[in-house]
């Protein structure tokens, strides 16, 4: 007997759909250009390698049943996506990539980067995106390792000893300023003086932890001996400083609104507060020129402002 695979084509759901558009064996016989006979055959062998009874045979109309009406819902389905798959072939064929992946670094501002996706999608292309969240060293892992084509937000660049030698082309997009800031319950923020090390290390700090899963972490601005609460992302640490769970540097641009709207307190640090250069990066194809997706994403870079909101254009500014 036939599996469901084997009856399940193409050909034959679209023979179902023609059979209830017609309304009846008879109608979609003559539509099909078939005897109702080889028709009725046909739908019995669907029937039978489903073991269900897909249309109501009591009545004069071809009345679907549950199963029926259940299989001929899936069916429109699986016919569009196949229409889309090759459709999807017949663009990846003239240089578009059939999926873009794009390590994010948590301190990207989040409504810039999906600007982004919308004006990409915009274009219609066959490429699908998948968008990765990651912090410090995993945000160039995830590019190097081969589990991202695209890097944004990477504090390191394509000359790193780390990373120099495997094929990794990257530019910076801008600096990216720290400030302290507590919640404005939180001791520290009594504090008017510059915060020593001392001081700092008698209270809890906030880390994002660094996403590398494989190579060297990274670890940014701690004190020796303080506590250490750790947070998967940014967003999470700014979350928990506002819930006063700890002090830490925090981007400039993310943490300016709560500041000023007196969620956040800034507080000066006897070291100097951090600044980092962020990057893009990407991986060169051995082949010579990137993809059609990849490269309509690197000229997004070429903009000053692209560059300056994605760093600077947090929820609030």
């Amino acid at each position: 007997m036939p599996s469901a695979r084997d009856v399940l084509t193409p050909d034959a759901l679209a023979m179902l759909q023609t059979v209830v558009s017609a309304g009846s064996f008879a109608a979609a016989a003559r539509r099909l250009d078939l005897v109702p006979s080889a028709l009725s055959y046909r739908v019995r062998q669907i029937e039978d390698a489903l073991d269900v009874l897909l249309f109501d045979r009591s009545a004069r109309q071809a009345r679907l049943t549950e199963a029926g009406a259940e299989l001929l819902r899936e069916a429109s389905w699986l016919l569009g996506e196949i229409d889309a798959v090759a459709n999807r072939v017949k663009r990846v064929a003239t240089g578009w990539e059939p999926m873009l992946t794009i390590a994010v670094d948590s301190v990207i501002a989040r409504d810039p980067m999906l600007d982004l996706a919308t004006a990409f999608f915009a274009l219609d292309p066959p490429t699908r995106l998948k968008l990765r969240d990651e912090t410090l060293l995993g945000t160039i892992e995830a590019l190097s390792s081969g589990e991202a084509d695209l890097a944004i937000g990477a504090v390191l660049d394509a000359s790193s000893l780390a990373f120099g030698a495997t094929g990794i082309r990257s530019r910076p997009l801008g600096q990216l300023h720290f400030v302290y800031a507590v919640a404005p319950h939180h001791p520290l923020a009594r504090i008017d003086a510059p915060l020593s090390d001392a001081v700092l290390r008698q209270h809890r700090a906030v880390a994002a932890a660094d996403s590398s899963r494989a190579g060297p972490t990274m670890t940014v601005n701690l004190v020796g001996g303080q506590d250490v609460l750790t947070v998967p992302t940014m967003q999470a640490k700014l979350a928990a400083q506002l819930h006063g769970l700890g002090g830490g540097f925090l981007p400039e641009p993310m943490a300016r609104p709560y500041i000023e709207a007196g969620h956040l307190v800034e507080r000066k640090t006897e070291r100097a507060p951090p600044i980092g250069t962020m990057h893009c990066a990407w991986r060169e194809r051995t082949a010579g020129k990137p993809g059609r997706a990849l490269k309509w994403w690197l000229e997004q870079f070429e903009h000053e402002g692209t560059r300056r909101a994605l760093l600077e254009r947090h929820r609030g500014r």
